[in-house]
């Protein structure tokens, strides 16, 4: 009986295959959206998956501002940030963020409303901190990354 084959093999840096790609949010739900986008940035989709190494894929989310909420969520769900200054707190509604997302002083491909929730689905440590420049978030159809050639994805076929 050969025994190799029973070995667990952890990825290393250097073998990571990453890949690009595409979602489309239109009327998806928030949560369930960023849920699975946070699997594949992390990479749990892929059969090398390895919890201490950045072995996910680069995410591209398209029509960000035709992603639902359901019920009252717009205006009764609050976000709070702290900004380091005593008395610092602010409070804000997703209505408030998806209206952030819109204003030119935002950085292209950072949208306030998706960020806070796909952070919240990611570890809490530096490789977090990481995982979470893999992803690019754009309220139209049109997105700089043609160059890298991404893929299109269906994310409602993903468990």
């Amino acid at each position: 009986m050969n025994t190799l084959s029973y070995k667990t093999v952890s990825i290393r840096k250097e073998d990571v295959k990453k890949e690009w790609v595409v979602v489309d949010a239109t009327d998806q739900v928030l949560g369930r959206l960023c849920a699975k986008v946070a699997k594949i940035l992390r990479g749990k989709y892929k059969p090398s998956f390895t919890p201490h190494i950045d072995c996910g894929d680069n995410v591209i989310i398209i029509n960000a501002d035709k992603v639902k909420l359901t019920g009252s969520k717009w205006d009764d769900r609050t976000y709070v940030s702290y900004t380091g200054y005593p008395g610092g707190q602010r409070y804000a509604t997703p209505a408030i963020l998806q209206k952030k997302s819109l204003n030119k002083h935002v950085k292209a491909g950072k949208h306030p409303l998706f960020l806070h929730v796909i952070k919240g689905m990611l570890p809490k440590n530096k490789l977090g901190a990481k995982i979470l420049n893999n992803v690019y978030i754009y309220n139209g159809e049109n997105h700089p990354h043609e160059a890298q050639q991404p893929k299109v994805i269906d994310i409602n076929k993903l468990k």
